[in-house]
């Protein structure tokens, strides 16, 4: 007896389509959602009767994305459904740091009462909700609901304010709409150049790659990157270009660019007077950026930045241009700028709502496009309409079926919320939903007191992650094999995720603990624990809205019909937007002047043998996110089993720190403790960590949770350290740890 599911991977936006196959895997008959078990099942069952759930067989699936491709990643994703750390009972810490398990009644009701007693004491906004960018869009937009009707606090966000704000605000500023791409992804293929600004994408979203081939094959392809990542090296062996910036200068080289379209007269003059507005005070803006200025600031030579420009507008007039952002150019103090930089130097060409040529920014989460179109951030509400607009707040009480009055208004972005848990008149009392923050958000070691510091800390996951460890109170949920739902894609294509096993008897969806807990605590409106059902309910939430989603239902996606939103009633999508017009008032697409914004002067180094250098985060091919899942997949964790420091050997040298010895990185936030590894892919005065590791090699104890004014999002790629030899004490407490662990 076998069950296939076409269904997506787990893990980034690319959504890579896979069929998984296997045993059907059956819960005993007296537990919730359980069918019969058949006689040639019986083989399954362990000594105490239980039934273990067997390994699924994935294998890739052809779709537009991936074409039938996967990441290491996605090949292994299915050993995590049966893995031995599996949280499948909620589980309460005691006065001894334990946790123990308890039954589901008693774990509800200890929820109720703590929601009840914070609220009665501090205030709704005393309890706070963050979400996740890998929740379905269901249980995004439920939780939502949740927070502001069940909860009726204002305090909720997500970690998706971390990888995707500044880019949502630069879009909506340009174009008065927010979607990662929109053209398909497949539209790359058949372009002359593409240029991609700090996105690593080669081993990131792997199969992303082939979508660049033709562009490469060209020799079209460009990438900015301080480091040469294995996109940066596949490029430049190719024949394209690598522009290695300094750290922080992304935005002074777009206006590099951008100066050398307009004083050489390539810019497309009809496209940018029928369809856009503001050109002349960019005119302005750039003046003062000519490439040997750029040069001197940015450390990529002058000639460089003239061919980059030449070849961008060359291939817009032949067979077309791309410019794509990602979370290097983004994650600053000035990434909206940045990112509307980059929406300038592409309006400049023309490129926007052209069918050979565009812009778009590369979503990371599986649903981080989704995630944030339906009520996750402090300052939405579904359908991404603004919570403070009394039309969207006015639709939201009818679908709802509550007063107006009754939806809070805006919270606090991400890194506000965390800075406010456990102050006097901030959070004390958090549910974390699809998120390791202890390790993923900025300045971790405050995050990390910050928890601690609450009266009450609910996490919902199946694993024991390092913010699950930090829990009063552990609820097991459904991993993405277990589950019905849908996703939206990096393209903006909504997807269905489908059910392949049953899941443990002891774990349950969001849904149902939602709907469990507003019943609880007599919240109005309704709560279904049914995805189909509260899908239906958020057609009609998005309906009227940027993100319309009400043409959409769960038997089209079925059936395989592809559905890009806006897809209102009656319409067939909308694979390319701003094809006849832009989604501000008037129909134009708005240029605004940008510069770049001075920075914190950071503390002085106080130890004079170490030396003081630019640190820069990010990813592995073999792990994703805070590593919470790939460092439980054994063959993924004996590729890539520690954090390791990239320095410049040259840098190095200087230090005294050679190839595997242990470094100290440290500034006034917190230190890391890691081996090195040296290499000429990074530049001299630069230093890269990546972040999927935990304790004494977590990467985001030294990032600072600085904030880009206009998105909030931290300043991830930017941060200031102070780089030393390890001494043989500090050495030891490394080896300890990594034994421990």
């Amino acid at each position: 007896m076998t069950k296939s599911a076409d269904t997506h991977c787990p893990y980034c936006a690319l959504q890579c389509a896979m069929t998984l196959t296997s045993p059907a895997v059956l819960t005993p008959a007296s537990e919730p959602g359980s069918v019969p078990v058949p006689a040639e099942s019986v083989a399954l069952a362990a000594a105490d009767g239980t039934l273990k759930a067997p390994l699924l067989e994935v294998s890739g699936r052809d779709f537009p994305t991936n074409r039938g491709g996967l990441c290491r990643k996605g090949w292994t994703s299915a050993t995590l459904l049966n893995h031995p750390g599996r949280v499948t009972e909620p589980l309460l810490k005691g006065a001894d740091g334990v946790h123990r398990p308890i039954g589901w009644d008693q774990a509800l009701a200890l929820v109720t009462t703590a929601v009840k007693d914070t609220q009665a004491r501090y205030g709704k906004d005393a309890v706070g909700v963050f979400g996740g960018g890998g929740l379905t869009n269901e249980k995004a937009y439920m939780l939502g609901k949740f927070a502001r009707l069940a909860l009726g606090t204002s305090r909720i966000d997500y970690n998706g304010r971390f990888c995707m704000s500044s880019a949502a605000a630069a879009g909506m500023r340009a174009f008065g709409l927010d979607r990662g791409l929109p053209f398909p992804l497949a539209d790359l293929d058949s372009a002359s150049t593409i240029m991609m600004l700090g996105s690593n994408v080669a081993e990131t979203m792997p199969p992303f790659v082939q979508h660049l081939q033709g562009a490469r094959d060209a020799g079209g392809l460009i990438v900015v990157d301080p480091r040469r990542s294995a996109t940066a090296k596949f490029t430049s062996d190719g024949g394209g270009l690598h522009l290695q910036p300094l750290p922080g200068t992304d935005l002074t080289l777009l206006l590099g660019l951008s100066h050398v379209i307009i004083h050489e007269g390539l810019a497309d003059e009809d496209f940018i007077a029928a369809r856009t507005t503001g050109y002349e005070a960019v005119v302005r803006s750039v003046n003062a950026f000519w490439p040997e200025r750029v040069q001197s600031l940015t450390g990529v030579p002058a000639e460089l930045i003239r061919d980059t420009a030449r070849r961008l507008a060359d291939g817009a007039g032949k067979g077309g241009s791309y410019i794509l952002t990602g979370r290097g150019v983004e994650q600053h103090v000035d990434g909206t700028d940045t990112a509307t930089a980059a929406i300038n130097l592409s309006l400049l060409l023309g490129l926007p709502g052209s069918r050979r040529s565009g812009y778009g920014t590369l979503t990371g989460q599986g649903n981080g496009q989704g995630g944030r179109e339906h009520g996750q951030k402090a300052d939405q509400l579904p359908g991404y309409r603004k919570i403070t607009d009394p039309a969207a707040r006015a639709h939201m009480a009818g679908v709802w079926g509550v007063p107006e009055e009754t939806i809070p208004g805006p919270g606090l972005p991400a890194v506000q919320l965390l800075k406010s848990l456990g102050q006097p008149d901030g959070v004390r009392c958090l549910f974390v939903h699809a998120s390791n923050i202890a390790v993923a958000s900025p300045d971790a070691n405050a995050v990390i007191a910050g928890l601690r510091s609450l009266d009450f800390l609910v996490v919902c996951d199946f694993f024991m992650s390092e913010t699950a460890a930090e829990a009063d109170l552990i609820l097991p949920v459904l991993q993405w094999a277990e589950e019905e739902g849908t996703l939206t894609n990096l393209e903006g294509r909504v997807l269905r995720r489908r059910q392949a096993l049953q899941p443990p008897a002891g774990a349950r969806s969001e849904l149902w603990i939602m709907a469990r807990l507003a019943e609880a605590l007599e919240a109005p409106s309704t709560y279904s624990e049914d995805p189909e059902t509260v899908f239906e309910e958020l057609r009609l939430a998005s309906a009227g809205g940027h993100a319309d989603y009400s043409g959409i239902d769960y038997a089209m996606l079925d059936r395989g019909e592809a559905a890009y939103w806006p897809y209102p009633v009656g319409s067939t999508g909308t694979p390319r937007l701003f094809l006849d017009t832009f989604a501000h008032a008037g129909g134009k697409a708005v240029m605004t002047p940008v510069t770049p914004r001075r920075r914190r002067t950071p503390a002085a180094n106080p130890d004079p043998a170490a030396k003081t250098m630019t640190l820069i985060t990010g990813r592995l091919l073999e792990h994703y996110q805070s590593g919470a899942q790939t460092r439980r997949v054994s063959e993924l964790l004996a590729t890539q089993p520690e954090a390791k420091i990239q320095i410049h050997p040259a840098a190095a040298a200087g230090m005294g720190i050679t190839e595997g010895a242990f470094v100290s990185v440290a500034n006034e936030r917190g230190e890391v403790l890691c081996r090195a590894e040296l290499s000429t892919a990074i530049r001299p005065e630069t230093v890269f960590l990546p972040f999927h590791f935990p304790e004494l090699e977590s990467a985001n104890r030294l990032t600072e949770a600085a904030t880009d004014p206009i998105s909030g999002m931290p300043e991830f790629k930017f941060n200031k350290v102070w780089v030393r030899a390890a001494a043989n004490g500090l050495q030891n407490s490394v080896l300890q740890t990594s034994e421990a662990s």
